[in-house]
């Protein structure tokens, strides 16, 4: 009897799922190893963030997703080293190991604070669903909290700052921005928000500095309208839990401090750190991390070049979901000789700042305003995974869309009893 070759994926993001979901039910055994039981649809979690989607929306476990699969296995686990001579794993569990014919590594990446270890302290990140709910319930706290002291002792509790102009940052100023304009008053009806300023610190002239100028300038034009304060071309130096300085010189006042200013790769101790480029692991152009024959490296992890990106991917969404599949096909071929080298084709750029509010850069035409808006919705409801929660994102958008509101702002913090004591 023939013997499965054996391929551990270490990531269920969107490069690691869509390998495996291509190599499901087919004559390789598969076994997934990440620390969070379910794969997260990051490109909501703004949503989340800002208490417009619930979690359970946009994650979809593990074991659901393969639980009629026949190949392929789940195990819930952090990996800490790879022993690549042994072909061998060391995981937190009790310093499990988990042996490979062949490894595919596809963690991703996470906040990058620049090696500013109290801003990784004192900011709150938004690259898991852990951290979208703590930015969701420090918010909804800090309101509960100013009704009851009725004055402004703080004026940082009436700051959110968002550090970061991307697609995260914009998307979130425009999410909170809203909220003060159509919710809280609602909520809160003896609370004058006239002083709660919404707050965007760009390293850049202008937002979304990777796309378009048109959309850089419409994307500027619809945060103002939104009443969110622009500063470009600020640089945060340091954020002490009450106040954020800048490299001009000025400071802002805040209790609520968001990072988004960048990411850095999620690497795994063992492999030679010569191949290492910015936190990432060179490949060649089939994924193949340099000088191993059989690891593999996919996804935001993953640093390839490439005639058409000689400085490497973007590490966005397409990327990881085309290495993914591109590897897979790879590895059901019977020869090496047969593979097929990578390149990835852009397929685009988009953002929303608000209802009626994005911009859409396709490879040969742009466009912004509202059909870009629906465009962008209709995109992203697409890509989540299952009918329910694609019926239950669509119910959430269309009842905010006509009540400029929702129910989904719950404020849940975790147990800390320590259960030893019992």
């Amino acid at each position: 009897m023939e013997t499965r070759e054996k391929i551990v994926i270490i990531g269920g993001g969107f490069a690691g799922l869509q390998l495996a979901k291509k190599l499901n039910n087919k004559n390789k055994k598969i076994i997934i190893i990440d620390k969070v039981n379910h794969h997260m649809f990051q490109p909501l979690f703004y949503q989340v963030a800002s208490g417009r989607i619930e979690p359970s929306n946009i994650s979809f476990p593990f074991r659901k997703i393969f639980q009629n699969s026949r190949n392929i296995r789940y195990r819930m686990t952090e990996v800490l080293k790879i022993l690549p001579e042994e072909n061998k794993i060391i995981t937190s569990t009790d310093a499990t190991e988990f042996s490979y014919d062949k490894l595919v590594i596809a963690t991703g990446c996470k906040t990058n604070f620049f090696g500013n270890d109290k801003m990784e302290t004192l900011t709150f990140g938004m690259k898991n669903t852990q951290e979208a709910i703590a930015i969701r319930n420090h918010v909804l706290l800090t309101f509960e909290k100013l009704i009851i002291e009725r004055k402004r002792s703080d004026d940082g509790n009436w700051n959110i700052v968002i550090v970061g102009s991307g697609p995260t940052g914009v998307e979130l100023a425009g999410a909170f921005a809203e909220m003060k304009k159509d919710i809280l008053p609602r909520d809160y009806p003896h609370m004058n928000f006239d002083d709660l300023k919404i707050i965007l610190i760009s390293s850049t002239e202008k937002p979304l500095s990777v796309m378009s100028p048109e959309s850089q300038k419409m994307s500027e034009k619809y945060l103002k309208e939104l009443g969110v304060h622009f500063m470009s071309d600020e640089f945060v130096t340091g954020y002490d839990g009450d106040k954020v300085m800048m490299k001009s010189g000025k400071e802002i006042p805040s209790n609520n401090v968001i990072w988004a200013a960048g990411v850095t790769g999620n690497v795994i101790a063992g492999l030679n750190p010569e191949i290492m480029v910015r936190n990432r692991y060179k490949t060649d152009r089939f994924s193949k991390v340099l000088g191993y024959k059989n690891i593999f490296a996919i996804g935001d992890i993953s640093y390839m070049e490439t005639p058409k990106y000689p400085q490497g991917h973007p590490q966005v969404a397409n990327v990881a979901i085309n290495q993914g599949k591109n590897l897979a096909k790879n590895l059901l071929k019977k020869s090496e000789k047969d593979w097929v080298e990578y390149e990835y084709e852009d397929r685009g750029s988009m953002a929303t700042i608000g209802k009626h509010k994005a911009v859409v850069d396709l490879p040969k035409f742009r466009f912004q305003g509202t059909f870009a808006w629906y465009f962008w919705m209709f995109l992203h409801l697409m890509l989540i995974l299952s009918v329910r929660n694609k019926l239950a994102i669509f119910f959430n958008w269309m009842w905010s869309y006509f009540n400029k509101d929702s129910s989904l702002r719950l404020i849940i913090i975790p147990n800390k009893k320590n259960r030893t004591e019992q």
